[in-house]
């Protein structure tokens, strides 16, 4: 029996064949820490009585919060620095941006590797082949002392996803398709190996950051997106990087992405998806365009193309946070973000924004937001009766134009 793409990367940090259920020890390439979790990872390597054993490979992000939102904030952020500088561990301040998008520019994640962090969605970097996984303080300054890990080798979903996007549809219709397949628990603890093909192989390293980026909305331990197409030009890909054709899987979903429509999750659960049309008319306060979901330049290449030479609906407030300092001299350079201000968005510092409700758009109750974020729990950005409906940046720019959801091909001469 062969072995999954999470099986191939476990085993090579090994040194042996290591298969599903296993307990394995292996070395990681870095520990991410996100300020917000920073002063209980400092904690917990006191109460070890260690320091990081390889400080190049860690790195802490200042992008939950940034810039500081009150005076406790900023006292945290303070401290990060220092403890940063005193340890010699890289620390991305505020502005840099998210810690994943972050991590993907500065190549501290690559195909193969296996980085930990602190946040979640840290299973983004399987869009590039790398085993990414989101873990708490503990474990995550268990790995900075010693420079590696323990975990369970998962077993595997095997999602394939087959052909073109259909006209108006994009790699976040197709992610939360896979989710409402999936459900919330429907991958608890397993990796999602992401395999594109007649045509899929197409999507650019963006949008498989993308698919990647919703995984743990299916309780996955990772999400792995079978290295072709882009990835193969940005990359060195080595022989072993791929699973093997008798690799066994826990279950198997196909998903035809030219049947797709364009989707949105419904509150209060990722899971609770639709197509646009069953909740189209639906009045919203705020629109936020952002997140390591959705913050990249394409997304925001797409929100221009759709708002240029409009205005954003009178009563509806756009937010607009690019992913990192890089994708906001991008954006700057070729004329995006005039085109946004001149359609009545507001920017926002590089960072992660109002995705979790601590500053930046915060909602008041009552108030429905469209967001391009990865979660719309009950009081996820504010307000625990405020809604949150999750959408493609295409659909949260023709809401914002509208003042309700809808898509742009219902916007009066919009073409797709």
């Amino acid at each position: 029996m062969g072995l999954t793409l999470a099986e191939k990367i476990l085993s090579k940090r090994a040194g042996r064949e290591v298969r599903a259920g296993e307990l394995v020890v292996v070395e990681v390439d870095q520990v991410m820490v996100v300020d917000s979790i920073a002063g209980s990872f400092f904690k917990r390597l006191e109460q070890l009585q260690a320091t990081p054993r390889f400080p190049e490979k860690v790195s802490i992000v200042i992008d939950h919060v940034a810039p500081a939102a009150n005076v406790e904030v900023a006292k945290a952020q303070k401290e990060i620095r220092e403890w940063g500088n005193r340890h010699g561990c890289r620390v991305f301040d505020v502005g840099r941006g998210i810690c994943h998008q972050v991590l993907i520019e500065e190549r501290l994640a690559l195909p193969g590797g296996i980085v930990l962090g602190s946040d979640s969605h840290s299973t983004t970097y399987g869009g590039i082949a790398c085993f990414g996984s989101g873990m708490g303080a503990t474990d995550i300054a268990l790995a900075a002392a010693s420079g590696r890990t323990w975990l369970r080798v998962p077993e595997t979903v095997k999602v394939t996803f087959r052909g073109s996007l259909a006209p108006g549809t994009t790699a976040k219709d197709a992610a939360l398709e896979m989710i409402r397949v999936l459900t919330a628990d429907g991958a608890t603890y397993m990796s999602i190996e992401m395999h594109l093909v007649d045509g899929a192989e197409s999507l650019t390293r963006s949008q498989r950051l993308t698919l990647a980026n919703l995984t743990v909305e299916a309780g996955a331990k990772c999400g792995l997106v079978v290295p072709s197409g882009e990835i193969l030009e940005l990359y060195p890909i080595p022989e072993w990087l791929y699973p093997d054709q008798d690799a066994v899987y826990a279950k198997q979903v196909e998903i035809d992405l030219s049947t797709l429509t364009p989707r949105v999750s419904v509150p209060f659960y990722v899971d609770n998806v639709e197509e646009v049309a069953q909740v189209r008319g639906k009045k919203v306060d705020q629109v936020f365009v952002g997140t390591c979901t959705n913050g990249r330049l394409d997304d925001l290449h797409e929100v221009a193309a759709i708002l240029k030479g409009r205005k954003v609906a009178p009563g509806v407030r756009m937010l607009v946070i690019p992913a990192s300092s890089e994708v906001l001299e991008q954006a700057t350079a070729d004329g995006t973000l005039l085109t946004l201000l001149q359609a009545g968005a507001t920017l926002g510092t590089p960072g992660c924004g109002p995705c979790m409700g601590r500053h930046q758009g915060v909602l008041a109750p009552g108030e429905v937001c469209v967001s391009t974020s990865n979660r719309n729990f009950k009081g996820r950005m504010g307000a625990a009766d405020a809604e949150i409906y999750l959408a493609s940046p295409r659909v949260a720019a023709a809401t914002a134009i509208a003042g309700y959801i809808t898509t742009p091909e219902e916007l009066e001469g919009t073409h797709a």
